[in-house]
């Protein structure tokens, strides 16, 4: 982890989220940026696959181990997600563990009240967090929080690129269509934006669908939710 963090501050080249599951022993490792107000997550780099299924599901959903670490700015730790009691994520936990996903450990990005983002750690099949793993993945989100907050991790200390940090880091918004569609549904029921996005979020759930595919069919006006509680295509 030493060297793994000694890369990130020097911008050194490569896959930074591999290199983190890797020191960490973990399955896999995915970071978010939070962006709009301060609570929809950005994903900027996950590693492997599954890391981004899982932020897609929380994201989805609403709930999880990531919103709950947003929320409170503490870290949440469950690395055996079958010791979980089911009504604490009752619409995560059963396509998680369908996903294979083990456990997961989040840690808030931020000082105070401030929260940048949240670093998502995927346990191994042993469903256990060492001492040294936790130690670990505490010191890379507090370095991954420096760099986003002293120029949201677009320069180093000698001015230039991060592109340890930041490679492939999207030059939009993974989201954008989300922020649109809940706008236009807040406009088509007459209702808060909150309300807006919760609607959006129960038709993905009870769709299967991933949220930002529904956002898609919205944007596109394939789809368009009624006054009466129904929703159906144009």
């Amino acid at each position: 982890m030493a060297d793994v963090l000694r890369s990130l501050r020097l911008g050194g080249r490569g896959d930074p989220a591999r290199a983190c599951a890797l020191a960490l022993g973990a399955e896999g490792v995915a970071l978010s940026l939070l962006v709009g107000n301060g609570t929809t997550p950005e994903p900027l780099w996950c590693h492997p696959e599954v890391s981004a299924r899982f932020e897609e599901l929380q994201f989805t959903l609403g709930e999880g181990p990531g919103p709950d670490a947003v929320r409170t700015g503490s870290p949440v730790m469950e690395p055996d997600l079958d010791r979980v009691r089911p009504d604490r994520w009752p619409a995560l936990l059963p396509p998680a563990r369908d996903m294979g996903v083990h456990g997961v450990c989040c840690f808030p990005l931020g000082i105070g009240a401030i929260r940048v983002g949240v670093l998502t750690v995927l346990c191994d099949g042993d469903r256990t967090m060492s001492v040294q793993q936790s130690m670990d993945a505490t010191a890379l989100a507090a370095a991954l929080t420096g760099a986003l907050l002293n120029g949201d991790g677009r320069g180093s200390r000698n001015g230039g690129p991060v592109p340890g940090l930041f490679l492939g880091r999207p030059t939009g918004l993974h989201r954008a269509a989300v922020h649109q569609a809940t706008g236009m549904i807040s406009v088509q029921l007459g209702v808060t934006m909150e309300e807006a996005l919760l609607r959006l979020r129960a038709h993905a759930y009870s769709s299967e669908r991933p949220l930002g595919e529904v956002a898609d069919d919205v944007v596109a006006r394939r789809l368009r939710f009624n006054d009466d509680d129904t929703n159906g295509p144009y």
